[in-house]
């Protein structure tokens, strides 16, 4: 999907992902003077916790707003612009890294993001990534589909959510044997009063814009919320019911 970012309000009013992130970041075992490859590096904050630890880090990002914030933030880690299902690195790295990335990518293109981080991984390198997985924010995408057919336009959740059976099995025919596998629940506060249609707003870029005016995308946005203030409001704070595909693996 290509979407454009307003690079500064995803890392004030949406730094769950990176202070998430961080625990994923726990799970790259140190390499003494390791290399390694943040893929859809973002504004680059955990590119430089896992430099921080002792990796040489390298960031590569689709989106040049968040690869101009990681460059202002950081500017002695190297950040490439680059597509993570068509990349390549001039050498192969200890690690690959990658958080909150991949339900961004069709699963047509599943394969070839897999064959790219294959062949910058050096043999017995590190695969540390989370995602979103199977159920990941189904009680918002019902919501958006009931609001978009009360309209009489039909809605398609534009993003990748997988099993554990489904991913492991690309990852072991990609060339990979799986060492952590979960599947979990983690609903994620978002913040302010509009928290829920905010993060429509900044999430759900590509369905929204088959809505014509701003003024509709607006009455959609409040629609939706409030279908989902039972389920996903509590003592007035928002909630989005994200659940999180976590794997690491290694390469053989």
């Amino acid at each position: 999907m290509n979407i454009q970012w307003d690079a500064e309000k995803y890392g004030s009013d949406f730094s769950f992902v990176q202070q998430y992130g961080g625990g994923v970041a726990e799970l790259v075992d140190p390499v003494a003077g390791g290399t390694l490859l943040d893929l859809g590096c973002g504004n680059g904050a955990l590119t430089a916790r896992l430099r921080d630890r002792g990796f040489r880090t390298m960031g590569l990002e689709a989106s040049p707003e968040q690869l101009a914030l990681a460059r202002r933030s950081w500017p002695d880690i190297p950040f490439f612009q680059g597509d993570a299902a068509d990349f390549s690195l001039p050498e192969p790295v200890d690690a690959v890294f990658s958080n909150a990335v991949f339900h961004w990518i069709d699963a047509a293109r599943q394969p070839d993001l897999l064959r790219c981080v294959h062949a910058a991984l050096k043999p017995g390198g590190q695969f540390v990534f989370e995602f979103g997985g199977a159920g990941n924010n189904r009680l918002i995408h019902g919501a958006l589909a009931e609001t978009f057919a009360r309209r009489g336009l039909p809605y398609r959740n534009p993003f990748y959510f997988p099993t554990v059976g489904e991913y492991a099995g690309r990852l072991e025919a990609a060339g990979f044997r799986v060492r952590l596998a979960l599947l979990f629940d983690r609903p994620t506060r978002l913040a302010g009063d509009r928290g829920l249609e905010d993060w429509m707003a900044m999430f759900l870029k590509t369905p929204l814009a088959a809505l014509e005016t701003e003024e509709e995308k607006r009455d959609v946005l409040r629609e939706t919320a409030a279908a989902l203030r039972n389920d996903l409001c509590r003592d007035g704070v928002w909630y989005a019911d994200y659940v999180r595909l976590r794997m690491k693996a290694i390469r053989l």
